[in-house]
């Protein structure tokens, strides 16, 4: 196992940074995600890792040394891939081992290490077969096997399940962090979806435009986001973003059919009557009724969309041509078209300033990397 840092890492394509000064130290044994967008710099700072990309700037280390320099097949890292990239005409025991046997390892090594893969992912009953008698869960088993044999001191995997469908993603992902519990093995994981960052990683990287955001374990960028971009990514569906203008009084920020008075944390970063600020409200947060005067925000529009998901619905509510989304308990039963007042408690509202998209709050500071 291995610690891999970034120290002022940039990647450039002529005039294009495609990652900017990256800093982020990955603890031995840790799984560490790199989420974001397409084209946020998060494969390509992998693939530096890898050695499979130059670095224009800085230094990447695997332990103690810099690798900037250092053949791929030197780095004592294993990767993943998109694509299962396996060989058709090959058994999934032949797959296993190729990789072993072009290193010369001796054949008794190369048993004993397919065999031990086999057993961690449950391909035992598969090892004759070839690629294509596989469902494509037991091929992305295979491609991870195919990394296990190697016993790297770091595996890389870039969007291991993008090509499985929803139910073998779900199985799959719950599979690959059984399986960092079980080999304790430093993993940097790349992903674009949120959900699987947030039920997988020991912490995240969330990244955009080429640069870091923050870093911090799942509840720590759910709970503490540093930014309005690491508020709107992270949870699913996205949290709703609006601009209210403090009102006159200056004890409520406001909107056209919303209302929002001063949260205490916030109330020394909104001192300037007339300032316009983002507020933030995750859909899970609110509730349909009354909080009692004073208790939360309110936000009143009309359920254009009801979506029933059995224990839960999902509402779109119009507010003043602004759709926003909440998620709340099916028994309320609302119907298309019906006015509907939603309340949240004041603990779970954000703000974030319009200009720099920072979160108003002191309390909350980046997550060092």
């Amino acid at each position: 196992m291995a610690t891999v840092s970034f120290e002022s890492v940039s990647k450039l394509y002529g005039p294009v940074k495609a990652v900017d000064e990256l800093s982020l130290e990955i603890q031995d044994g840790e799984f560490m995600v790199l989420v974001g967008p397409s084209g946020c710099g998060k494969t390509t700072s992998l693939r530096m890792i890898a050695g499979l990309e130059d670095i224009s700037l800085g230094t990447v280390r695997i332990g103690d040394r810099v690798v900037n320099e250092v053949a791929p097949k030197d780095r004592d890292i294993a990767m993943v891939f998109q694509s299962y990239a396996l060989y058709p005409h090959m058994s999934v025991r032949d797959n296993l081992a190729f990789g072993l046997k072009l290193r010369h390892v001796p054949k008794e090594d190369i048993a004993r290490r397919v065999n031990d893969a086999a057993s961690i992912l449950d391909l035992g009953p598969y090892l004759d077969r070839k690629p294509k008698a596989l469902s494509g869960g037991q091929r992305q088993r295979v491609a991870l096997g195919r990394a296990i044999v190697r016993e790297p001191a770091v595996f890389l995997m870039d969007e291991p399940l993008s090509h499985l469908d929803a139910k073998l993603r779900v199985q799959t992902r719950a599979e690959i962090a059984r399986l960092h519990q079980r080999l304790k093995t430093t993993i940097v994981y790349v992903t674009h979806d949120q959900v699987e960052a947030m039920t997988m990683g020991n912490r995240i990287a969330v990244m955009s435009d080429g640069r870091l955001q923050q870093v911090g374990t799942p509840q720590e960028l759910y709970d503490h986001p540093i930014n309005r971009f690491v508020a709107a990514f992270i949870g699913s569906p996205s949290m709703n973003l609006m601009d209210v203008r403090l009102g006159v009084d200056g004890a409520a920020l406001e909107s056209p059919g919303i209302s929002i008075p001063i949260p205490d944390r916030y109330r020394d970063s909104l001192q300037a009557t007339g300032r316009i600020v983002v507020a933030g409200i995750r859909p899970e947060h609110f509730e349909i009724g009354e909080m009692g005067a004073g208790a939360g925000a309110s936000v009143t529009g009309v359920a254009e969309v009801v979506e029933y998901m059995g224990n839960e619905e999902l509402l779109h509510v119009n507010v003043h041509d602004q759709d926003f989304v909440a998620i709340v308990d099916s028994s309320s039963q609302v119907k298309r078209g019906q006015n509907v007042t939603l309340r949240v408690p004041l603990d779970k509202v954000y703000m974030f300033d319009t200009e720099s998209g920072l979160a108003l709050d002191k309390q909350r500071q980046p997550v060092a990397a």
